[in-house]
């Protein structure tokens, strides 16, 4: 049995910089069309200047397989119309990361309804650009997307023709938000359509499946699903792969993310097979994203086949997702 996927997408992605980005870009760019490439470096990607730079390192490694990486810029108070005007002919998006929330966010953002935000996203609406929001608060760990919902909600109303992208969602609230208002579209993860809270820390603690925002009870894994498996024309794959180096994970301190890149279309085929929605999965990785952006990616074409595949225990010094498993699906071919 085979499948083929049209031009697959990831709408959220980190492909870190340096001897990291050496060994995961190209992970990324063999199987994928194009990729929106997060900003949270250190230092952070700030302007047009940083993107350029940022996306020509990118290229350098990943020229030779018709991949396309988008750059975001950081979110941050200081930014002007003058600086927006500049980035929009490199950029189609901004990337809004609450203070202190996840990797190399901190002292950012502390109030993502301030008048200056406020300011800066009727800028981004009169010029087009698309902000993605990692939505948390600072409350309960799993109480921290649901109680974010409101601020979408609030941003969404007082900015109609801002296209609002809540990332990586993992919570039952925010399936429920995400149709409230016509200008809210949301990504989903591998890992959140599969795990729960219970698989990282219920029986022993899998720092390999400790992301943020973390993985929360049954019943949100539950609402993803039914969102992603039903190809939601406002839901696209976004995978948060995040690479750590191994010992980063598996110490005290553990660094949050799941890396998933090279992996994630054959899991992604897995769970849709099992649940009888094959026929979806060129929507959820690809078509709705295209309609979502209004974008033409490149041309590219993956071929999986059902047949057995074992995840490698490691791609250089990250541990992937499911690592030394066995899954039902494999990449036959990339054209």
């Amino acid at each position: 049995m085979e499948i083929q996927i049209h031009n697959p997408l990831d709408m959220h992605v980190h492909l870190r910089d340096a001897d990291m980005m050496s060994v995961v870009a190209p992970l990324t760019s063999k199987y994928f069309s194009w990729a929106l490439v997060m900003p949270n470096l250190v230092p952070p990607v700030m302007n047009t200047a940083d993107a350029i730079w940022y996306r020509q390192r990118i290229e350098s490694l990943t020229g030779n397989d018709n991949f396309t990486p988008f750059m975001t810029l950081f979110f941050h108070e200081w930014l002007t119309r003058e600086i927006l005007e500049k980035a929009k002919d490199h950029i189609m998006w901004i990337k809004l990361y609450p203070a202190w929330i996840t990797t190399n966010s901190e002292g950012w953002v502390k109030s993502v309804l301030s008048e200056k935000a406020k300011e800066i996203f009727g800028i981004m609406e009169e010029l087009g650009i698309v902000l993605h929001i990692h939505g948390e608060t600072g409350d309960f760990v799993m109480d921290r997307e649901a109680n974010f919902m409101p601020n979408y909600l609030e941003i969404a109303k007082a900015f109609p023709n801002l296209t609002i992208i809540m990332e990586h969602i993992t919570t039952k609230a925010a399936a429920d938000t995400l149709d409230m208002f016509p200008n809210l579209y949301a990504t989903i993860t591998l890992q959140h359509l599969e795990i729960t809270l219970d698989d990282v820390a219920g029986w022993a603690l899998k720092p390999h499946l400790f992301c943020k925002p973390i993985a929360k009870r049954y019943e949100d894994r539950d609402a993803l699903l039914e969102l992603a498996l039903s190809a939601h024309p406002k839901v696209s794959f976004g995978s948060d792969s995040a690479p750590h180096p191994q010992h980063t994970k598996e110490c005290p301190g553990c660094a949050a993310g799941v890396f998933s890149a090279p992996i994630s279309l054959q899991v992604l085929a897995q769970i849709f097979d099992r649940a009888g929605k094959l026929d979806n999965l060129q929507k959820f990785v690809s078509d709705n994203a295209v309609n979502i952006y209004k974008i033409t990616p490149n041309t590219k074409t993956v071929i999986l086949e059902k047949k057995d595949f074992v995840i490698p225990e490691k791609y250089w010094d990250v541990v992937p997702y499911r690592a030394g498993e066995t899954i039902d699906w494999s990449i036959k071919e990339v054209k």
